[in-house]
């Protein structure tokens, strides 16, 4: 049985760990707050672009070539993985490394390759041998999102497709945040882009948007379609760094709550300890002043 000594230098030790846990909350609370309102301020934007993307290839019918809407096959793929930096994050890497291995076992037959963003993600199939094109990491550790970084990879991604033929797909891997306790791992295809038919588009709304274009809507459809990869690029960043804020909130709670039991557990036996120690004294007290009789 445990000392009475061991017992406090155990619920000490619980404390301390409940104080780091409650602290990392706190600072997870701010952090997601930030997070949460670039995502709702870039949600708008992102369906904006599309909706005008989808009016313009209305518009410019399929005369219209570029090579981010070339239909190559289905042979090889490359993966765009946006992870965490860091852990402590409940099951936010988990689920997303999940996610990603069940894509590539639907795809066993295909080539993939992969452009991870993300420490987490880039360790974790770092170990099993995955090729990487590039690979971006640190930066989303302080829980902001430069433009400029979904930019960069916007064009690397960009560049990779276009120089590369032998690349038929990309693919986006990133969590979509619903809220602090749901989050959901998306697959989307980023390129090449689907091109929309007249019927899928504005048309079939009652309240079509008219668009006037100072410029010819085909090359004004071929300035957008980059813009649509980096909005792409950026909001998954921003998405991701949403979830991982709300997951790691919700993990840390939870760990909090954790501590606070296994204190009141460790409380209790101390004292049955304590209890036991004094009953043993005065039994022997007694047993003492029997003898001595």
């Amino acid at each position: 049985m445990a000392s009475l000594l061991d017992m406090r230098r155990r619920i000490k030790s619980v404390k301390n760990t409940q104080q780091i846990t409650k602290a990392m909350k706190m600072v997870a609370a701010a952090k997601l707050k930030r997070a949460t309102d670039r995502v709702t301020a870039a949600r708008p934007f992102a369906v904006k672009m599309s909706q005008i993307l989808g009016n313009l290839s209305a518009r410019v019918g399929d005369d219209f070539s570029s090579p981010l809407l070339d239909d190559r096959g289905d042979e090889k793929y490359l993966v765009v993985l946006v992870s965490a930096d860091k852990g402590l994050c409940g099951g936010f890497n988990t689920n997303l490394m999940k996610a990603t291995q069940n894509f590539l076992k639907a795809n066993a037959g295909k080539s993939a390759e992969m452009i991870p963003v993300g420490r987490k993600g880039r360790d974790f199939f770092k170990r099993r041998a995955m090729t990487f094109v590039e690979e971006y990491v640190g930066l989303t550790g302080s829980g902001r999102v430069e433009h400029s970084d979904a930019v960069e990879i916007a064009h690397r991604i960009i560049g990779t497709f276009t120089d590369d033929e032998a690349i038929d797909k990309v693919f986006l891997v990133f969590t979509e945040f619903k809220t602090v306790m749901s989050q959901e791992v998306k697959v989307e295809q980023l390129l090449p882009i689907t091109r929309i038919a007249p019927n899928e588009t504005e048309a079939n709304n009652s309240a079509q948007a008219e668009y006037l274009y100072e410029q010819p809507a085909s090359q004004i459809f071929g300035k957008l379609l980059p813009k649509q990869v980096e909005t792409q690029i950026y909001r998954s960043m921003l998405e991701s760094t949403a979830s991982e804020q709300g997951a790691r909130m919700t993990a840390m709670d939870s760990a909090s709550k954790n501590a606070g039991e296994l204190i009141d557990t460790l409380t209790l036996n101390m004292n049955r300890i304590r209890q036991a120690a004094i009953t043993k004294e005065i039994i022997e007290v007694v047993s003492g002043a029997a003898a001595a009789e």
